[in-house]
């Protein structure tokens, strides 16, 4: 398919130029949501037939080869775009990818699909953004039929910092929601009440069946479950 201009459209608008390697199941849907968002996206895959997940009316742009040939990159306007994400079958070459996208077009958001968690985690450390597949739906599944285990949603690049989402036992019923925040470990980000997120007020009281989503330094996960179990004797209640 012949090249489409692209050009970077300006952050403020809310729309970006944005390369998808990768036209299998969850890069077909991850482009057809950008169009539909009115972003411009530019879908590369090494299998022509694969374009088809795309349907007739796909508005943008298809390109036929291997998502690291930097030819393909240009073609799909990779000089032009604001993100890139590497979502085909295979670990290494969503990897090679991801690099060359970030190293040599200095493209800042960058996402690669990785099925391998230990590996997710290290390219996650070297600032490379991850989706390790198999453990996120995991993770999910296990939370739905096993509500109480620990859900961790997101880890930073230098897994310094992660958020957690957890369900307050009913003992913190009645406490002020800023005693469960301890500054040098874990602080509220979110409350979640009846089903509705909501940003905490200051001086928010817990009730029964509340979600909290905090912020946690990763290296204290235990003092922060140990912690949500209940209240100390001194707070007052």
């Amino acid at each position: 398919m012949a090249r489409m201009p692209t050009r970077r459209i300006s952050e403020r608008s809310g729309c970006v130029h944005v390369v998808v390697v990768g036209c299998g199941r969850v890069g077909s849907s991850l482009a057809l949501d950008l169009t539909e968002g009115g972003h411009t996206v530019a879908v590369i895959d090494r299998n022509p037939d694969a374009f088809r997940r795309l349907g007739a009316s796909f508005s943008g742009q298809t390109i036929a080869g291997v998502g690291f040939d930097r030819d393909r990159l240009i073609a799909a306007g990779i000089e032009n775009a604001s993100a890139l994400a590497a979502v085909t079958s295979g670990d290494n070459s969503n990897i090679v990818i991801a690099r060359v996208a970030r190293e040599t077009y200095g493209i800042a958001r960058v996402v690669a699909r990785i099925y391998d968690p230990k590996r997710a985690a290290v390219y996650q450390r070297l600032g490379i953004a991850t989706v390790a597949t198999v453990a996120w739906t995991t993770e999910r599944i296990l939370r739905r039929m096993l509500p109480d285990e620990p859900a961790v949603e997101w880890v930073d690049a230098s897994a310094k910092v992660a958020v957690i989402e957890r369900s307050l036992p009913p003992a913190w019923a009645g406490h002020p929601l800023t005693e469960l925040e301890d500054p040098a470990v874990m602080r509220v980000i979110a409350l979640s009440r009846l089903g509705a997120a909501q940003l905490p007020s200051p001086n928010a009281v817990i009730q029964e069946g509340d979600v909290v989503y905090l912020a946690v330094a990763s290296d204290a996960m235990a003092d922060v479950d140990a912690r949500l179990v209940g209240p100390a004797r001194s707070g007052g209640h």
